[in-house]
């Protein structure tokens, strides 16, 4: 996995149109693991039981990039693969789709299918709108309470989203870009001068 930059989705993304009958939902979610992945196709699965059919697209940052698309009981080619293919021409990574078709009685064709699948990736990613998103890794520093509040300060200026638990010593645990975090716990073992801990 590399630290540079790539494109995700910034939240959940909604989009639902009609077209000759049917009717299409798509939805959208960042997400950070295969897993997160299967996880939510399996839950608008489980929300949409009645719909037609269910039809899944992701594409998730790891070593090698994994992709996937299923069409869902739909014609071969006709559904998951356009999703997928807008998810890449987009270069978005991380995202994962899902739509759901309720049969209105009228065949679209492989070509209204993929016409209509693909417009529901592309209308959810709108819906959720596209941001530029760094791989990020958890950075977690064990310190006595001495030490605690120059770690919180180097931290908080870092600017990066953390949590403190405290017991009886201070656990921060901070989520920070990969290119920063060897940085970062440099500055901490030196402001430290050394006492800090770090677990994995």
């Amino acid at each position: 996995m590399t630290d540079d930059a790539y494109e995700t989705i910034a939240g959940r993304g909604r989009a639902a149109f009609e077209v000759q009958g049917s009717e299409f939902v798509g939805h959208a979610k960042p997400v950070e693991s295969v897993d997160a992945a299967e996880a939510f196709v399996d839950a608008i699965r489980e929300e949409y039981a009645d719909a037609t059919h269910n039809v899944p697209a992701y594409r998730v940052r790891a070593d090698p990039l994994r992709e996937y698309a299923s069409d869902d009981g739909e014609p071969t080619g006709s559904a998951g693969k356009p999703m997928l293919n807008v998810l890449a021409q987009r270069d978005l990574e991380n995202v994962a789709v899902v739509v759901t078709r309720y049969y209105g009685g009228t065949n679209l064709g492989v070509g209204g299918l993929a016409r209509s699948y693909s417009k529901a990736v592309k209308d959810a990613v709108d819906d959720a709108g596209v941001i530029e998103e760094r791989p990020h890794e958890r950075v977690r520093a064990v310190v006595d309470y001495d030490d605690s509040g120059t770690v919180r300060g180097i931290i908080e200026s870092e600017g990066v989203e953390f949590d403190a638990e405290y017991g009886e010593r201070v656990r921060i645990d901070a989520r920070v870009p990969v290119a920063d975090a060897d940085a970062l716990r440099d500055r901490l073992r030196s402001a430290t001068s050394g006492r800090v801990e770090f677990e994995d």
